[in-house]
């Protein structure tokens, strides 16, 4: 990143903070930034319906939510979804796993970090992408996802969680479903939302309380997303955002 610093100049008798570097490859992010889009757009528009799961990285193969994650990747891979993840270890693993073992798409959305992030060996060799900005990998999360399954993780989940719910709330993406899995893990934020964002600050409404169930069961969670595009009119597989 170009490095930027702070000095002060009168505008009109009052002292102004103002740039004293901008180095001139600033200009040159926007390219940089389309050509990550293109990249995107043209490996996985050629993909079918996916399923995103968030989730962390930090996640063990021994711990319970790890082996969730498989088994819920393998039963949505049965049903005919690919499975889209963020490309790293722990619950990005995971998912990949399972829709690696059942012969299924496996995309890994990987970011370029200096620390913890190494793709996976479950990613399908041709959809494995890598990507510079977080803001264009949460674009390419969204875009091609029916559903959204969020498993326990840290901020990176909690981000992309809140940056879907955004999206539906705002009626920029169509309603769809966002199912949080770990009743133990995520009770606590959702009384939370319930309790001081609805009850007491009214910041949220109860219907966009109801865009995030919550279970522990694969099962149901494929339910939900079946229930959801057989039942709802309107509701079509399709790519989302208007890019």
């Amino acid at each position: 990143m170009s490095e930027r610093k702070l000095k002060v100049e009168k505008t009109n008798g009052r002292a102004m903070k103002q740039w004293t570097t901008l180095k001139g490859e600033n200009s040159w992010t926007m390219f940089k930034v389309i050509a990550e889009l293109v990249d995107g757009f043209e490996k996985l528009n050629k993909l079918g319906p996916c399923i995103s799961i968030f989730g962390s990285a930090r996640t063990k193969p021994d711990n319970k939510y790890y082996k969730l994650a498989t088994e819920i990747a393998e039963v949505l891979t049965k049903e005919g979804y690919g499975i889209i993840t963020g490309g790293g270890p722990g619950i990005m693993e995971a998912a990949n796993k399972g829709a690696y073992l059942q012969g299924g798409l496996s995309v890994g959305l990987n970011i370029d970090l200096p620390f913890e992030q190494s793709h996976n060996p479950y990613i399908d060799p041709d959809k494995n992408l890598d990507h510079r900005y977080f803001f264009i990998r949460k674009v390419m999360f969204v875009k091609y996802a029916q559903a959204f399954v969020v498993m326990p993780g840290g901020f990176g989940t909690l981000d992309e969680l809140f940056e879907v719910l955004t999206l539906i709330q705002t009626k920029k993406v169509a309603k769809l479903p966002v199912i949080l899995v770990g009743t133990e893990f995520w009770s606590g934020l959702r009384e939370w939302i319930t309790t001081v964002m609805l009850e007491k600050f009214g910041n949220v409404s109860q219907k966009d309380i109801d865009l995030i169930p919550l279970t522990d069961d694969p099962q149901e969670i494929l339910r939900m997303i079946t229930e959801f595009y057989n039942l709802e009119k309107g509701n079509e597989l399709s790519p989302n955002l208007e890019l």
